[in-house]
């Protein structure tokens, strides 16, 4: 491999197994999955960790002296642990249909094939056949490589079929989850019988990764709005209970990330792999940023700095921008960040206008971000003001059909913990203008001083 493919599968690998980390970390936290799926997700996610943290010392070790004994048994470890996670997924594809795993004609094939790979897999070191070191430290494809790979490009199209076959029978989530986890997954396999380029099968472990997650996510959120709709039944007139709903309704909002933004932003990495390496690398790290300033905001509980929301605001746009090109214009007015203010304020807002104003068929979006101090007269500020305009379609508050829900977390958020406001209004000449109001407050003098 040249330096640009070793440079772009180490930084893959790393935003892989830092999804891993977080996604093993929430699978074992959050309380809404039955514990069969809580041990699987442990499990799966677990497996795969070691895989990429075998894969990482590989590339490294690849090539140098004295390192033959280490990578013969990396390259066992590389082979083995992807080959469980087709039965793995097997296992609970019959689990979410209510299926007996020891009955299962469909697992006894699954486990069967496996048996034969593992054997296959276990006569490496002692024949040239399959794949073997080279005297340079490298690996080299022996004649039978492409029968051991068969087994498992014909394990993950019986999983596939098993899947289609119960689509029925299965939640629409659950369905499309393991769709997204097991085509890539054989597309890749289905490549390594022609290029010895691993980039495609790292992208599909990181989509099967990011399906898996969702699956946690969506069971997390329907947990949460199923413990609302108890409580806003039972407790509806007691006001501690009111800030208890508002801080549910937070949560759900926080733990929300739309999974098509996450499959086409892998998508348009996936496709500038090729075409632009060096954009591919840019948009993997704005993508990785937004990534993980999602996950803090699913930890924090109290104000986040200005700064802190303007860089997953941009990491986000950054991402929409690759995407949508010249579609989306984006203008940055914010001198004044010395404050605080609730997470994930900003950036559903942005992340809003650009869902409803796009229009491949109308001018472009423009959407400008400003903040201001205003001032009461006394030579002092009195407020912060955050104005998020846009040229979109507009706001129709009285258009029912509509919901909006995270709109109304965001007010409620914002009274709740800092007792600031926020309106929306349509701009004229068309479009949006979303103004929040932050009172001054002994913390907010305290950032600024600090700053």
């Amino acid at each position: 491999m040249n330096g640009l493919t070793i440079h772009f599968e180490l930084l893959l690998l790393g935003i892989t197994m830092v999804m891993l980390l977080m996604s093993l970390v929430i699978a074992v936290m959050v309380p809404g999955i039955d514990r069969w799926s809580k041990r699987f997700f442990i499990a799966f996610f677990t497996v795969l960790l070691l895989y990429g943290g075998a894969s990482l010392v590989e590339v490294f070790l690849e090539g140098r002296p004295g390192s033959r004994f280490a990578l013969g048994i990396l390259y066992y470890i590389d082979s083995l642990f992807p080959s469980i996670l087709v039965p793995m997924l097997t296992a609970y594809l019959l689990h979410c249909c209510g299926e007996d795993l020891r009955g299962s004609r469909l697992f006894r094939i699954e486990a069967a094939l496996w048996t034969v790979f593992f054997i296959l897999l276990n006569t490496t070191p002692f024949t040239t056949l399959f794949y073997y070191i080279l005297p340079e430290n490298r690996l080299c494809r022996g004649p039978l490589y492409p029968l051991m790979l068969g087994f498992l490009f014909v394990m993950a199209l019986i999983a596939l079929a098993g899947v289609i076959r119960r689509r029925k029978r299965l939640a629409g989530k659950h369905y499309y989850a393991f769709l997204i986890s097991l085509v890539p997954m054989a597309a890749s396999m289905f490549l390594l019988f022609f290029v010895s380029f691993f980039v495609p099968f790292i992208l599909g472990i990181a989509f099967c990764v990011f399906s898996m997650y969702i699956i946690i996510l969506s069971d997390q959120i329907e947990q949460n709005m199923r413990q609302q709709q108890e409580i806003i039944k039972r407790q509806l007139e007691n006001a501690r209970q009111q800030r208890e709903i508002a801080h549910q309704r937070a949560n759900v909002l926080i733990l929300q990330m739309r999974p098509h933004f996450i499959y086409n932003t892998l998508m348009s990495i996936y496709g500038l792999c090729n075409q632009d390496p060096q954009k591919a690398r840019q948009v993997t790290l704005d993508f990785t940023t937004y990534l993980q300033k999602n996950f803090n905001a699913v930890a924090s509980g109290d104000l986040i700095t200005f700064v802190t929301e303007l860089e997953h605001t941009r990491a986000y746009l950054a991402v929409e921008q690759v995407r949508y090109e010249e579609m989306l214009l984006v203008e940055y007015d914010t001198a004044f960040t010395q404050f605080r203010l609730p997470p994930l304020t900003l950036q559903p807002i942005v992340e809003n206008a650009v869902k409803h104003g796009i229009n491949p068929y109308s001018d472009p979006l423009s959407i400008s971000i400003r903040t201001r101090h205003t001032d009461t007269g006394e030579g002092r500020p009195s407020a912060i003001e955050i104005t998020v305009e846009d040229t979109g379609p507009g706001f129709d508050p009285s258009d029912e059909s509509k919901p909006h829900t995270a709109l109304d977390n965001i007010r409620q958020r914002m009274e709740m913990m800092c007792g600031g406001s926020m309106t929306i209004k349509s701009r004229e000449g068309g479009g949006t203008v979303v103004t929040i109001t932050i009172p001054d407050s002994p913390g907010q003098k305290k950032e600024a001083a600090e700053i």
